[in-house]
């Protein structure tokens, strides 16, 4: 739902309720979308606040591979030291990422320290080493899960003069981003996983002409 200063307003153009007589309604066809409100925020032609953010429970997130593939096409097991790299970043509930260093993502961590005085990191990388052990005919790599965060709010947009009819704009917003580790207990995870070779794959390995092409690593 989009607000204006002078009423709440759905995309449908459907009156809500009023919240003050600031301002006649604009236009359906003027009504901005949401991404429209929070590029001017990220711009700063809008003078935007993050208003009473909520901060859930943390969450542990979808696990990824991380690592290049290690492919064992010889007849016994084999293992590597595998280096990886996570670069976890934060979401909109509307108008997708939120950019390191942009406009936006200064915005919330003020309101979120202000409000928790809580450090708000809108992206998290991590690096290291692990060993996987992959068995004949398999392949294995490393995946990741990183423990999240959702924290819910409301974007309120000033304009010095009035744009698509009106002085405020409010947006409902959620965003997604990666919590330290520890956070309500839970912890981010580092696995070694595999599978069985395609049926490609195994013709690749069949084509092999030495034997040190029978252990190999390959990006994935």
């Amino acid at each position: 739902m989009l607000r204006h200063g002078g009423r709440a307003v759905a995309l449908t153009a459907v009156a809500l309720g009023t919240v003050a007589a600031t301002a006649l309604p604009a236009a359906a066809d003027e009504q901005p979308t949401r991404e429209q409100i929070l590029a001017d925020c990220a711009s700063g032609e809008g003078q935007c606040t993050f208003n009473e953010p909520r901060i859930g429970e943390a969450f542990l997130g979808e696990a990824r591979q991380v690592s290049d593939l290690l492919y064992n096409c010889s007849t016994s097991p084999a293992s590597q030291t595998l280096s990886w790299a996570d670069t976890v970043g934060s979401s909109h509930s509307v108008g997708g990422s939120v950019t390191v260093g942009g406009g936006i993502e200064g915005i919330i961590s003020a309101s979120v320290t202000a409000t928790y005085n809580y450090t708000w990191q809108s992206s998290h990388t991590e690096t290291s080493t692990a060993t996987v052990t992959v068995a004949p005919g398999e392949v294995g790599w490393i995946s990741r899960a990183q423990v999240m965060q959702r924290i819910s709010g409301t974007w309120q947009t000033h304009y010095e003069d009035r744009k698509w009819g009106h002085y405020y704009w409010f947006v409902p917003d959620v965003i997604t981003s990666p919590a330290p580790n520890g956070t309500d207990g839970k912890r981010s995870a580092v696995m070694v996983e595999s599978r069985e070779m395609t049926a490609e794959e195994k013709q690749s390995c069949a084509a092999s002409e030495s034997t040190e092409d029978q252990v190999f690593t390959r990006a994935g």
